[in-house]
């Protein structure tokens, strides 16, 4: 009997491990085809099957998948990164396979057409600005501080808070000015800086699994330091939140497979500063908390199974990032054993090694690792983290100054 596969397009640091277990316990031979492979350490160390080729080259991707069609049923093609997500989509739709829309994924991953797209929709104010010129003239038409990032890309990077006209020119000019890598032609949007507390929407389809409450490090970035699920809101702020995430699938036509919202609530209540067309990095905490492997539910529906989103309880799950306070060399990590003992904590990572050089980049390459807890209220689930947290200790030596 030929072997049923999932083809699994890159991987990433918080999911890509998790799509592959998934994959194996739901009898799939999961088979990933990697620009570079060496970036994903979990393949060598799973054994992973793991084919290298351009994943920027469909021809090349059709070409991998049909020899592969010749030792293998091909049960689904899917992708843990949004990077590559819109061309997982392309793959499915030549081999008559379920997937995404490719043109939604593309529109909705170029950050200025979506704004354009969410025009009915409560969103920051914003203008596209191609020059030091334009954004100046944008931020001061929209008022300071002002939100600017790229046009494209993901985990925040590239993403900072401006709070004058000389932060505003200074990550102009570094976004601009060649420091910044960018896959198309450069572009950049100033945005108004919408302030009120931050929520994650998780969806599946149109079925709204649920919302988390999180929050961001010290600005001027907006590196992700805790996440709590689901979030504590009163049903009237819950339905307004949701009411808005499914208008926002409706405008960008998605709506098929997972999708992550992001809102802030702000005096006019609800608004949306960025929807994802994937799952949220690492959903471990909804598995906590109700019982629902997205994970494996996203497989099911890429391999036209039958998927269940039911919740299978109700717990508060939330996690904390490892984030480091200064640049320099990593002497030394905790393992995360003491923290890992205390009742109700379900995991704890550490991803950086010792003796790894520790450059503070402003988005979500900075964590070092995470911790999650799981618990009956929010409040205990909140001072469990806060326990393991203050069990997790590191060393980071400064660099060297000039002259020192």
């Amino acid at each position: 009997m030929t072997r049923r596969a999932l083809i699994l397009l890159e991987g990433t640091k918080s999911n890509g491990l998790l799509y592959v277990q998934a994959a194996q316990r739901l009898g799939l031979h999961p088979i990933t085809l990697s620009a570079n492979p060496d970036q994903h350490d979990y393949l060598e160390a799973e054994k992973i099957e793991t084919i290298r080729v351009d994943t920027a080259n469909l021809d090349a991707l059709i070409h991998e998948c049909s020899r592969l069609r010749a030792t293998y049923d091909i049960a689904g093609i899917t992708s843990a990164s949004e990077l590559v997500y819109a061309t997982v989509g392309k793959l499915c739709r030549h081999f008559d396979l379920p997937g995404p829309n490719p043109e939604s994924i593309e529109q909705c991953c170029d950050k200025f057409v979506q704004r354009q797209l969410l025009a009915e929709i409560p969103i920051p104010c914003y203008r596209l600005a191609a020059d030091a010129a334009d954004a100046e003239s944008a931020a001061v038409e929209i008022g300071l501080p002002v939100v600017v990032k790229p046009t494209e890309g993901r985990g925040s990077v590239g993403v900072r808070l401006c709070r004058n006209v000389l932060e505003l020119a200074e990550h102009t000019t570094y976004l601009l000015g060649g420091k910044h890598t960018w896959q198309s032609p450069p572009r950049i949007l100033i945005e108004e800086f919408a302030e009120g507390p931050h929520y994650i929407v998780h969806i599946m389809g149109y079925d709204v699994i649920g919302v988390e409450a999180a929050d961001f490090d010290r600005p001027p970035h907006f590196v992700f330091r805790k996440g709590i699920f689901p979030a504590p809101l009163t049903d009237v702020e819950h339905k307004r939140i949701v009411d808005v995430s499914l208008s926002c699938l409706q405008a960008l036509n998605l709506g098929w497979g997972p999708t992550c919202i992001e809102l802030r609530w702000t005096k006019r209540g609800p608004v949306v500063i960025e929807v994802n067309p994937r799952l949220g990095g690492g959903p471990e905490h909804i598995r906590l908390a109700y019982g629902i492997d997205l994970i494996t539910e996203h497989i099911k529906l890429v391999t036209g199974d039958e998927w269940d989103l039911r919740r299978k309880h109700s717990q508060i799950a939330g996690w904390r990032n490892l984030l480091p306070d200064r640049d320099g060399t990593l002497e030394w990590i905790d393992d995360g054993s003491r923290a890992a003992a205390l009742p109700g904590v379900a995991k704890v990572i550490p991803w950086a090694k010792p003796k790894t050089l520790i450059v503070r980049k402003g988005d979500y390459r900075d964590c070092m690792g995470y911790v999650i807890a799981v618990s009956c209220s929010h409040t205990r689930t909140e001072a469990i983290l806060q326990r393991a947290i203050d069990l997790i200790d590191w060393s980071i030596t400064p660099f060297p100054t000039l002259g020192g």
